[in-house]
């Protein structure tokens, strides 16, 4: 690769930078001891607690009634019963639980030689040494194991990178559509209402659907539908603001501002106001389910995101869409037909914020007017951040992911350092006044270069 192609990649995607240095900072300030839970902890307690005791011991295991705990449980047992050790229960519960379960045992003579489970339970004080021998002096030998602790970024744990990508899905989605319309010089402040938009709608189409039985009782079918119909009304909602803008020539801003509102109160007129919950467990498939162990809707994302690169990079439409937002008079001289690409791109823009809906609205497992305030916001930070300024002409898809996990990693970093919510707005106003900073300066300095 040239020097002016290492140039070009830097020029374009220098906030990629700025990303690996928060992740940097975050994993410095959240360095903590960590007391591993999952099922590769119950793994190497297995393993210790057979290095540790002799054939004839027992165990009785205690653990949360969580999943996690349940995977624990799981490969705990499946480690001490494969050594032939001697598990005597499995408590799944809370302190009242382990301690029925102790002096049923007891009465039974079947006295544990230990008690092993997660740190959590073997902080009861059910199992503090003093206190158990008190009540249980026939147990006064019994052994407490737990997992081995270890020092190590809570901001790097596997699950909490997950987190991260899991939040930034409804933004990074929408953000696409979002950097075309910036690229063509326009603006979409409805996003957020249109959020709200679809996911009440398909609420209320499986409410309406059910009529008088029960909303969860509906089919996949019945769903798919409902969130068809969220998507199709922001689609269509978006379509109307393209016409709008081409058609009478004016301000985006203006024509989105006043959609934004119509939105939101379409969105409290279908719900009745009211939050619509109650809905089937194929509702939240696409905001909790996962595959292999990655989520759906972080799946999803990616793939339209290396869509959406293939599109503007490699298609005719792309080219127009850059074109439009480097001067659109000029693009139009030069045969592009203009008004028809604004309209499919504000259209898109409606397309992926119905999408984004959706996918919160299955988080949430509800459809609530309410959803997706100040999400235009965010979503227009991403795409500045991600280096789109908003004079149009420039930016990129991929910059804009970046953007997007700048913003995720920001926002989680400081809820795992207890940042007051209130001071995390200050942070965000400051971080879009620097990235355009950043990104005039970095344009400045590109002129001088070329």
């Amino acid at each position: 690769m040239s020097n002016f192609a290492w140039k070009q990649l830097a020029f374009d995607y220098g906030m990629l930078f700025v990303l690996f240095a928060l992740c940097a900072v975050f994993s410095v300030a959240t360095i903590k001891e960590q007391h591993p839970d999952g099922a590769a902890a119950g793994a190497n307690l297995a393993r210790r607690l057979v290095d540790d005791l002799e054939g004839g011991d027992s165990v009785l295991v205690v653990l949360r009634a969580t999943e996690h705990h349940a995977e624990f449980g799981r490969s705990l047992v499946d480690g001490l019963e494969s050594a032939d050790m001697d598990v005597l229960e499995v408590v799944a519960g809370e302190p009242s639980d382990a301690r029925a379960t102790l002096e049923g045992l007891r009465d039974e003579g079947r006295l544990p030689t230990a008690i092993a489970g997660p740190r959590v339970t073997m902080q009861w004080a059910l199992f503090d040494p003093s206190q158990f021998e008190q009540r249980f002096p026939e147990m006064k030998d019994t052994r407490f194991f737990q997992p081995d602790s270890y020092k190590w970024p809570t901001f790097l744990m596997a699950e909490n990178l997950i987190n991260v990508a899991t939040q930034i899905v409804v933004i990074a989605v929408i953000a696409i559509g979002m950097t075309m319309v910036i690229i063509t010089g326009g603006i979409d402040l409805s996003v957020g209402s249109l959020i709200a938009l679809s996911a009440a709608t398909a609420a209320a189409v499986i409410h309406l659907t059910a009529g008088d039985a029960a909303p969860d009782s509906m089919s996949t079918l019945v769903v798919a539908l409902a969130c068809a119909s969220g998507v199709a009304v922001c689609t269509g909602i978006g379509l109307f603001t393209g016409l709008m803008v081409t058609g009478f020539s004016l301000p985006p801003f203006i024509v989105t501002l006043a959609v934004m509102l119509m939105a939101r109160g379409m969105a409290y007129k279908v719900t009745g106001g009211l939050a619509l919950g109650n809905l089937p467990d194929s509702f939240s498939a696409l905001g909790h389910g996962t595959v292999a162990g990655i989520p759906i809707s972080v799946g999803m994302m990616g793939i339209l995101f290396v869509a959406a690169h293939v599109i503007m990079t490699r298609t005719r439409f792309g080219r127009y869409v850059y074109a439009i937002g480097g001067n659109a008079e000029a693009a139009l001289f030069s045969g592009i037909r203009v008004k028809r690409t604004l309209i499919i791109v504000y259209t898109l823009s409606g397309l992926l914020a119905g999408l984004g809906g959706i996918v919160m609205g299955s988080e949430l497992q509800s459809g609530d007017p309410k959803t997706g305030q100040f999400y235009e916001l965010y979503v227009i930070a991403a795409v500045v951040v991600g280096g789109a300024p908003l004079m149009g002409g420039r930016g990129k898809i991929f910059g804009t992911l970046i953007g997007a996990l700048i913003i995720g990693v920001i926002r989680n970093g400081m809820n795992l350092m207890n940042v007051n919510p209130f001071n995390q707005y200050i942070v965000f106003g400051l971080i879009i006044l620097l990235a355009v900073l950043i990104e005039n300066l970095k344009y400045r300095v590109w002129r001088r270069i070329l």
